[in-house]
Order: C-alpha cells, then structure tokens, then sequence
C-alpha cells in the first residue's frame, strides 16, 4: 500500500502533515513530529515583526471540542530564521511556512522574510478567527481581499514556492473566495481554520473561561464543516488546486473522509492532545489498514472520490 503522495512537485511520503500552531516554532519540536510519523510540517503562524498574542487561559478542551485563543504569539522573523536554518539543515519531512499579518503589506514583508530559508511551501493565514477584536473581520471573510492577499505574497514568492491559501469555514461561499485566491495565483487550499469564535462560560464565576473571552472551536465536533468546505472548494477549483484537509481528524477513518471530500494531505492539530505525539503514525498505520481491506493500492486514488462516485450516478 503506498500513502506517499506528490503535491506542487513536493514529495511527502504519506498525507498527514503537522497543523500549524500545534507544536510551537523550534527546529527540535518539528523533527520530533517528523520521528512520530508525520509526513510534513506546518510552523506556526510567523509575522513580519513580533507579536505577543492573548493572556492565559488561552485554551479550554473537552472530548468533543477544542476552543483556543492564543492569539498567535511569535518571537518575530529573528528567531523563525533560526529555528527554521537548523530544521532545514537535516529536513526530514518538507516544511510549510505559515505566515499572518494585520495588514496586506505585512503578508508580503513576512514572505520576504522568511523566502530566503527555501521552506518547502508556504501557507498563508488569511482566516484566524480570535484576533478579530486586535484586526478585524479576517481577509478570508472576502473574496476580493483575500484575492489581495494572495497577489501580494505571489509577487513575492513568484512561482519558485507553492502557496497555499488557508481559508475560514465562517463565511458564506467558501467556494467563491477560494477561486478569488485561485485567479491570484494560489496554487494550493488548506482548509478549514478553526470555526467561530465560540465562547465556554465557568457556571461559578458566571465568567467567559478564555482571557480573550472567545477563541477558535476545533476538534472531533468540526469534522463534518470540514468535510462540506473541503468539497466546496475542490468543486468550485475545478480539482486543480491541492488541499491540505484540517478539522477534526482524529483517526485514519477520519482522515480518508477528508480525502474522499477532496483533500490531498491531512492537517492534524487538535488530536495530538487526544491521542498522543505518535498520532500520525497510528492515523496511517489506520489508513493502511482501512486501504488494504478495501483492495485501495494507493491513496492518492482516494482524492475527490465522493465527486467522481457522485458524476458516475449523475446526482
């Protein structure tokens, strides 16, 4: 059974990749990500200068649910050179540079910044929904900015490092926004971000139990958003533009869900917490199990298979 999978020339030698902001931003986080089986890694969210984030508690996590609200803290480009040097002096599995801003400038003076260390690709964080009240409305909310956003990072990158465009479940078309990037120059989609913001309440203090009140919701209960945005973007891209496929992947079944909706890798963030470091390699050592007994040699024949299914029968 081969799980590699070839996505934007980029060889990876199985479909689950490290969701950005899971493992912090050091060289020795992402190759112990690499020992547990992962098949590429996604830094966390890197900005054009330092940028402190929120104040604990920033995370509140129950077994159907994860809210966070860190706020996407980062040391600032200084250290990410750093951190990202030293991994890419070994490079065990590629590396996805996931990149925010405030502002469209900042998106391009993060992808200057970072350009120069060769990551394997970039992801650009268009859709963070818990830094709205520091922001406002993210860019993913619509369609001609986030088409900006990505014409300025293309500029920047020009066609030496595939981009992809991480796009937000809380909009109306998600579809829409997504070929809006793709006229841009985006080569490839992850989705989802996190949905909402939501909120938890503490029933003693009667308090909103996030420091920033409410925060990203991920997890098991987000899967089913997943699965509805991924088809939507792959539909509406024509299957032309890889999708990194991220929300509440916590078991291979899961994983092969995601692809069937279209995805070509597997982001998992959320079920580290769940089922352990070593997560991605029982998420493939479960994709394996699940491809044999149904005859699948290869799981790259699994990518958009609800839609050809759907075609064959003319629904």
């Amino acid at each position: 059974m081969n799980l590699s999978q070839e996505v934007l020339g980029i060889t990876f030698e199985n479909p689950t990749v490290l969701a950005s902001g899971i493992w912090g931003i050091t060289a020795a986080g992402w190759k112990e990500v690499a020992r547990n089986g992962a098949g590429g890694i996604t830094t966390k969210s890197l900005w054009a200068k330092a940028h402190a984030g929120h104040r604990n508690p920033t995370i509140i996590e129950t077994e159907h649910w994860m809210l966070n609200a860190v706020g996407l803290p980062d040391a600032g480009p200084e250290k990410a050179k750093e951190e990202i040097s030293v991994y890419m002096e070994d490079h065990p599995v590629p590396l996805i540079a996931n990149i925010v801003a405030g502002q469209i400038d900042d998106f391009a003076k993060a992808a200057e910044a970072i350009k120069p260390l060769k990551p394997d690709a970039f992801e650009v964080n268009i859709s963070c929904p818990n830094v709205e009240d520091e922001f406002g409305k993210p860019f993913a909310c619509s369609a001609p900015d986030a088409a900006k956003v990505t014409k300025a990072v293309r500029a920047v990158l020009g066609d030496d490092i595939p981009m992809f465009i991480k796009l937000s479940p809380n909009v109306e078309n998600i579809g829409v926004i997504a070929k809006a990037c793709q006229a841009e120059g985006a080569a490839g989609f992850t989705v989802i971000n996190t949905v909402g913001p939501g909120m938890a309440i503490d029933l003693r203090s009667r308090m909103p139990i996030l420091a920033n009140k409410v925060g990203g919701l991920s997890g098991p209960a987000i899967k089913p958003i997943a699965v509805k945005c991924i088809a939507d973007v792959y539909k509406a891209t024509g299957g032309k533009c890889p999708i990194i496929g991220t929300g509440g992947v916590a078991s291979g079944e899961d994983a092969i869900e995601l692809m069937l909706a279209g995805a070509t890798l597997i982001g998992i963030g959320t079920a580290v917490s769940k089922r352990g470091a070593d997560v991605f390699h029982k998420v493939c050592d479960e994709m394996q199990y699940w491809c044999t007994n149904e005859g699948v040699d290869h799981i790259a024949d699994l990518v958009g298979g609800m839609h050809r299914e759907l075609a064959s029968r003319k629904l």
